[in-house]
C-alpha cells in the first residue's frame, strides 16, 4: 500500500483581507480547482464550513466561518477566463449558490469527465490511488467541519481533495480529446453552471416514504405522522439532523409499540436515554395525538398516469440502456432520466421540436436526436396499428 504523500503547506485564509490577497494572486491563473466541506451530519440546516482551492502551484483553504466577506471569490468563480475544476461538482455548486450566491460560467467536472470516458471507478479516492498512488483516509468523510481549530489531519484531508485535481483534469482532458468526447463533456459542464441553489424544505407528508410505515396499522400510521412532525421540531430546536434525534427505524418502532409511559420508551431500540429524559413526555403526547387522530390517507399514486406516456418512456428507456451498453458508459451519460420523461410527455416529432426538451443541448440533439425521434415514431406506429386491429 502506498505510503503518505508529502503535501506542501497550504495557505490558510481566515480574514477578508487575506482572502482578497489570495484572490488577487489567483486572478492570473487559467485554472483553479475547488471543493467544499459542509456539516450536514451535524446540523439541521447544513452550511459550507470550508472552501478549498488549488492552482497548479498553491493549495489554499478558506474558512468561511471566520471570513466576513467572501464576495471576492465570486470574481474567480464567475470569470469565464478561469476554468474551475471540481470533482462531482453538483453538490458543491448547489451549496455555494445557496450559502453565498456565487455564480459559475466555466466548469470542468472530473467525475463527469471520467464517466463520459467510460471509467468504472469514479470516486476521487479510487482515482487518486490508481493514478497517483495516494491513499485517502476516509474516516474524515464524517468529520465535524465546524470545530475550530481544525486538526492538521483534517486540513490535510481537505487539501488533498483539490491538490491533485489540476493534474487529473489534464489527464481527463487528453482522454476526452482522444475519444472525441470533449464537446459532449463540455455540454454537461455548462449545464452544471445553471443548477438552482440547494433547498431542502421539510415535507410534512414525507413520513409515507419511510420504510416500514406502510406496514403499520392505519392508527399506527397516524402515530408515525405525529412522531415525524415532532422529530422535525426537536431537530430544529437542537440544530441537529433528523437522524441524530432518532432514526427512521426508531420512529417506526415507536409507532408499532405504542408506548404509554416513560418506562416503556426505554424498551424502544435507538431511543437515547437523554432524549427520553428531555423529550419523553412530548414523544408520548405525540403518540397519544396519533391514537386520537383521524387515520391519514396515503398520497394518491400516479394520479396523472398516462399509459401512452409510460409506453413512450419505456421504449426510450430500453433504447438508452442499449446505447449506453454499446458505448460502455452508464445510462444517464447518454440522456438523463428526467429528459426521457420530458420526451415521453411532449412526444416531439421533429429535430426542431427537440429544442424545447430540457437536458438536450446541441451535442445530444445532434448525436441522439434522430434515434430518439425514431423510437417515438415506432411507439406511435405501434399504437396506430393496435387501434386499427381493434
Amino acid at each position: 500500500m502506498p505510503g503518505p504523500f508529502k503535501l506542501p503547506a497550504p495557505t490558510l485564509v481566515r480574514s477578508t483581507a487575506g482572502l482578497r490577497r489570495v484572490v488577487d494572486r489567483l486572478r492570473r491563473e487559467p485554472l483553479i480547482a475547488a471543493d467544499t466541506e459542509s456539516n450536514s451530519l451535524y446540523a439541521y440546516q447544513e452550511q459550507v464550513c470550508l472552501i478549498q482551492l488549488s492552482s497548479r502551484g498553491e493549495d489554499i483553504i478558506v474558512d468561511p466561518l471566520t471570513v466576513d466577506d467572501l464576495s471576492a471569490l465570486n470574481d474567480l468563480f464567475a470569470d469565464p477566463a478561469i476554468e474551475i475544476v471540481f470533482h462531482a461538482a453538483e453538490y458543491d455548486i448547489l451549496s455555494l449558490k445557496r450559502d453565498f450566491g456565487f455564480s459559475f460560467t466555466n466548469l470542468f467536472d472530473t467525475m463527469l469527465a471520467a464517466r463520459v470516458c467510460g471509467w468504472t471507478k469514479t470516486g476521487l479516492g479510487n482515482i487518486l490511488e490508481d493514478l497517483f498512488g495516494v491513499t485517502v483516509d476516509k474516516k474524515h468523510q464524517r468529520a465535524d467541519w465546524t470545530q475550530r481549530p481544525l486538526p492538521q489531519e483534517q486540513l490535510r484531508y481537505a487539501q488533498m481533495d483539490t491538490h491533485f485535481l489540476p493534474a487529473l483534469r489534464d489527464h481527463l482532458y487528453a482522454e476526452l480529446v482522444a475519444l472525441n468526447r470533449l464537446e459532449e463533456a463540455r455540454e454537461m459542464f455548462d449545464a452544471l453552471c445553471t443548477v438552482s441553489p440547494a433547498e431542502h424544505p421539510f415535507d410534512p407528508e414525507g413520513y409515507w416514504r419511510i420504510p416500514g410505515v406502510r406496514d403499520l396499522t392505519p392508527q399506527q400510521i397516524a402515530m408515525a405522522r405525529e412522531l415525524y412532525l415532532l422529530r422535525d421540531a426537536i431537530a430544529r430546536r437542537l440544530d441537529r439532523p433528523h437522524f441524530k434525534v432518532f432514526s427512521d427505524e426508531t420512529l417506526v418502532a415507536l409507532a408499532a409499540q405504542e408506548p404509554r409511559h416513560l418506562e416503556d420508551l426505554r424498551n424502544v431500540p435507538g431511543l437515547h436515554p437523554r432524549l427520553i429524559q428531555t423529550d419523553g413526555p412530548a414523544i408520548l403526547e405525540a403518540i397519544a395525538r396519533g391514537r386520537r387522530a383521524r387515520t391519514p390517507r396515503p398520497p394518491t399514486r400516479n394520479q396523472n398516469y398516462d399509459p401512452l406516456v409510460h409506453e413512450r418512456y419505456q421504449a426510450l428507456h430500453e433504447w438508452r440502456k442499449k446505447r449506453a451498453a454499446e458505448r460502455g458508459v452508464e445510462s444517464d451519460v447518454i440522456v438523463p432520466r428526467e429528459t426521457l420523461w420530458a420526451l415521453a410527455r411532449l412526444a416531439p416529432s421533429s429535430l426542431e421540436e427537440l429544442d424545447n426538451i430540457p437536458g438536450l443541448g446541441p451535442w445530444r440533439r445532434a448525436a441522439y436526436g434522430a434515434e430518439m425521434l425514431a423510437v417515438l415514431a415506432q411507439v406511435a406506429a405501434h399504437l396506430a396499428s393496435s387501434q386499427q386491429s381493434d
